[in-house]
């Protein structure tokens, strides 16, 4: 994954006081975007506003602070946050997206350290194999994508009508929240629990990208410093980096994370075209590859490619904020093609790196790029630096879902902005010693793709389209829905178990 952010003109009078109307802001795009409402602005007497839908999450009923909704602003009385549009891979402009715009957001919100990682991902596959594999996988990632859509779509459209054409549109948790409470009474109760665990797998995935992110960082620096004769194990390069992961993390203006955002864009999107510029020179024959792997590496493949594709609450924000939201889903929108140019770009970049690279193809390509080259060197420095730069953005998306129900639990009235800071800091210090622990980054993508991914991408999409298809006691699926739901749960599940422990297995070898 990558970071998206735009900035747009402050405007004039957008200065939020807490009490005056507001109007959602529109244009948030990328990645499951919340917004952070001050609740101590709300109308007082218990007055609710019409327009708000029904919310399942852990803070559903208590005196938070903030409060999570499907916009992007983080709004706090007597302060213009114009600019501060918060989503799950950055800062967003405020107006309805275009279909340009739109593309130009999914490509950036799809294509990121995944990509590098293909290579790795094919060494797992075999060169033919792994291309099939990935292909069939792409398609079954952007159906899935599609089922998300269309179920948003059918309670939305039910949530409408009930509120008499009022209520926003929901996101990836709140569609499987509702799903489940307009579903068959006895899945109904299972609805609060339901969007929570979405939330709590976008959080843990969140923080496991921050875990990477310390690995991928260390190690393409950890090849700079020993070519210049500062050769020390990748764990003190992780040290290292802990003093400026954490000043960039206790940021909570996020109008500063953005410029930082912009940079990183920048910097991997260059990384991208000069390393495929790198990998597709002096190419050796395909028969010196494995055509097909081992088949107790494939599981290593699957939580990869997973890793790579998992974009899928990407799509509910990115159509919500169309100016023709239809254009996303159509025959030829914005998913089919930009999902065609991102699986297209997966399998061409994991062919040409294992291709190139053989079995010393490493878990991310840039660490095969050549040691005495400064082209090669600065898209190392390029992509370290655009990884660290968009740690502060992935790690605060997993701070806005933790941080409101840990403050109620903890009861915490005073000095909150202090002990937000502090929480910050401990959360930083959980995903450094993780990285500590697993430094192998390869396993570490892996084991992060198959755990947590795979759910969010294969898991609870099949589930709430049968969930809303048995919703109606006259209407029955057939059973070309059942067999093929069954089949994408069947296929996530082997992935699941399998890419979970054959990775765990690879890092106790590492460690012991």
């Amino acid at each position: 994954m990558t970071i998206t952010v735009s900035l747009d003109e402050r405007q004039q009078n957008g200065t939020s006081n807490g009490h005056h109307h507001h109007q959602p802001p529109t244009g948030g795009t990328v990645n499951n975007g919340f917004v952070l409402e001050d609740l101590n602005g709300k109308k007082p007497n218990g007055t609710s506003d019409p327009e708000q839908p029904d919310h399942f999450g852990p803070h559903h009923g208590h005196d938070h602070h903030y409060h999570l909704h499907h916009h992007h602003i983080r709004e706090k009385p007597g302060h213009d946050y114009t600019d501060d549009v918060i989503t799950t891979h950055g800062v967003q402009p405020h107006h309805k997206t275009t279909y340009l715009e739109t593309m130009t957001h999914m490509l950036k919100g799809n294509i990121g350290t995944g990509c590098y990682a293909m290579g790795d991902a094919f060494k797992n596959g075999g060169l033919v194999l792994a291309t099939v594999l990935t292909l069939f996988l792409g398609f079954v990632c952007v159906h899935c994508q599609h089922i998300l859509l269309n179920c948003a779509g059918k309670v939305h459209s039910e949530q409408q009508t009930q509120q008499q054409g009022k209520g926003r549109p929901p996101d990836f948790a709140e569609t499987v929240g509702l799903c489940f409470k307009r579903g068959p009474p006895k899945f109904q109760r299972w609805a609060k629990p339901m969007k929570m665990a979405v939330n709590i797998f976008i959080c843990v995935t969140q923080l496991g990208f921050c875990c990477i992110y310390f690995v991928f960082i260390s190690s393409n620096f950890k090849q700079i410093f020993d070519r210049y004769g500062l050769e020390m194990g990748v764990q003190y390069h992780m040290a290292c980096l802990l003093p400026p992961i954490i000043l960039t993390s206790i940021i909570t203006k996020l109008k500063f994370l953005s410029y930082c955002s912009m940079l990183a864009n920048v910097f991997m999107s260059l990384g991208i075209g000069i390393t495929f510029y790198y990998a597709s020179q002096e190419l050796p024959s395909p028969t010196e590859r494995n055509y097909v792997a081992q088949w107790d590496q494939l599981p290593l493949f699957f939580g990869t490619a997973i890793f790579a594709f998992e974009g899928i609450a990407l799509v509910l924000p990115l159509q919500n904020e169309m100016k023709n939201p239809h254009d996303f889903r159509k025959r030829f929108g914005v998913l089919n093609i930009g999902m065609v140019f991102i699986v297209t770009l997966f399998t061409a970049f994991g062919f040409v790196g294992y291709l190139k690279w053989g079995e010393a193809v490493e878990g991310s390509m840039t660490l095969n790029l050549p040691d005495n080259e400064i082209l090669a060197e600065s898209v190392k420095v390029m992509i370290a630096l655009g990884v660290l730069l968009g740690y502060a953005l992935q790690f605060f998306v997993a701070i806005v879902i933790m941080w409101p129900p840990m403050k109620c639990r903890l009861n915490i009235t005073k000095h909150e902005t202090l002990a937000e800071m502090g929480f910050r800091v401990v959360m930083v210090l959980v995903t450094f010693t993780v990285a500590e622990c697993v430094p192998k980054l390869s396993l570490f993508i892996s084991l992060i793709g198959a755990l947590c991914s795979t759910a969010l991408a294969l898991v609870f999409p099949p589930i709430i389209e049968l969930i809303v298809a048995y919703s109606n006691p006259q209407e029955k699926p057939n059973t070309f829905m059942i067999l093929k739901n069954v089949f994408i749960l069947m296929l996530a599940m082997l992935g699941f178990f399998t890419g979970s422990y054959e990775s765990l297995s690879k890092i106790f070898q590492e460690l012991l």
